[in-house]
């Protein structure tokens, strides 16, 4: 199976659980935990396919992609872990999911023409809309918007996906090592508190 594709397989899977346990904690019933799995998973990759032009997205014409947030729906449905622990395991979920996606979204950035810094922003955008969706969704302010350091480690670990490439580096290799730069400075960030900077003081009104 090409890296690529196990990419956004695996990476589909973390993110859609991320999406059935947010659906579980709003207490949603099965066809909003499915819809919640699909959105998160598939979200951002329909969103890269749309904006290089890769119709049909890869979502719509291969069986696997809409198998897998459909089996971890179920799964996270039938077995989702007790409601006091459920934040953290959201989380953990969504930073793997992130981490997968930023590295497999510059790739097919690349795949398809485009240059170094677009694929890189293309592989970050892919990492974080499907967590955009979810959240917006789910009646919760999207954590990019939040001040949570979500869209820079995507941005980071697709960078190094993209200079990799551009060195002639194993794709595997620059795939495993961006997506661990983004998934480590992300799980950093959520254990350590950092927060993105804030305009000092009150807003005016």
């Amino acid at each position: 199976m090409p890296t690529l594709v196990v990419l956004d397989l695996v990476g589909i899977f973390a993110f859609a659980i991320s999406g059935a346990l947010v659906a579980v904690r709003k207490d949603l019933d099965v066809f909003g935990v499915l819809l919640l799995a699909g959105t998160t998973g598939l979200g951002g990759g329909f969103i890269r396919d749309l904006l290089i032009d890769a119709a049909p997205p890869a979502a719509l014409a291969d069986w696997r992609y809409l198998l897998v947030p459909v089996a971890a729906g179920l799964l996270t449905f039938g077995y989702h872990p007790t409601l006091g622990r459920m934040e953290r395991t959201v989380n953990v979920f969504d930073a793997f999911g992130l981490a997968l996606f930023c590295a497999a979204g510059a790739l097919k950035a690349l795949d398809h023409g485009l240059g170094p810094v677009p694929a890189a922003l293309l592989g970050m955008t892919t990492a974080i809309g499907g967590g955009m969706l979810r959240d917006v969704l789910a009646g919760r302010v999207p954590a990019v918007l939040r001040g949570d350091l979500y869209a820079t480690p995507a941005l980071a670990g697709a960078l190094v996906v993209v200079v990799g490439v551009e060195l002639d580096l194993p794709r595997v290799a620059v795939s495993v090592v961006g997506a661990t730069v983004c998934l480590v400075w992300r799980l950093l960030a959520l254990w350590r508190g950092w927060q993105a900077p804030r305009a000092p003081g009150a807003a005016s009104v």
